[in-house]
């Protein structure tokens, strides 16, 4: 129709031109037919094949969508996989740094307690050697009180003592113990 409009309208400036205005009925002249004839085959034709271009198009985009929405699923199921086990994976974590504060404290207690065994044994045995030290240093001192005791009398035995004197004191210890 739109061309069939130009077409007229060229026709009224061919017919302005020779001095005059008029239509042009002329089904020939104007392509009517051949305009029919065009919009048929073009109808008849292109609509299969562009209705065959659309299908295709249309399956193909159908397709990509439900593809997508199955990598959709997919990728959320894979989402709520990996936050199930990140929450696993926290879980046991506090479970292991709970367990391991335990262990902590259990160690640390332990230790204390073997340190204040350790300690009490090393001041148990502080004292013993210090006490056998102060009877080893007692004993020595009346060693050599004795040793010192015994030199000085020995000494002053001579002094006093002559010969005669020391025969009368041997006597009366004989005497004493029961010898005659």
């Amino acid at each position: 129709m739109v061309i069939n409009f130009l077409y007229l309208a060229t026709e009224a400036a061919e017919a302005a031109e020779e001095g005059g205005f008029g239509l042009n009925f002329d089904i020939l002249e104007t392509n009517l037919i051949n305009l029919v004839i065009i919009i048929g085959v073009l109808f008849v034709f292109g609509r299969r094949f562009l209705g065959k271009i659309l299908e295709e198009r249309r399956s193909k985009i159908q397709s990509e969508i439900k593809e997508a929405e199955v990598q959709a699923k997919e990728a959320a199921a894979a989402l709520a996989d990996a936050q199930q086990k990140l929450a696993q994976a926290q879980a046991e974590v506090e479970k292991i740094r709970t367990t391991a504060e335990q262990t902590a404290q259990k160690a640390k207690e332990s230790i204390l307690a073997q340190a204040n065994t350790e300690v009490e044994r090393i001041k148990a045995d502080a004292v013993a050697d210090v006490n056998t030290e102060k009877e080893r240093a007692i004993a020595e001192l009346k060693q050599r009180v004795a040793t010192l005791a015994i030199d000085r009398v020995e000494s002053r035995m001579k002094e006093i003592l002559d010969e005669s004197t020391q025969q009368q004191l041997i006597d009366r210890s004989i005497a004493r113990l029961g010898g005659s």
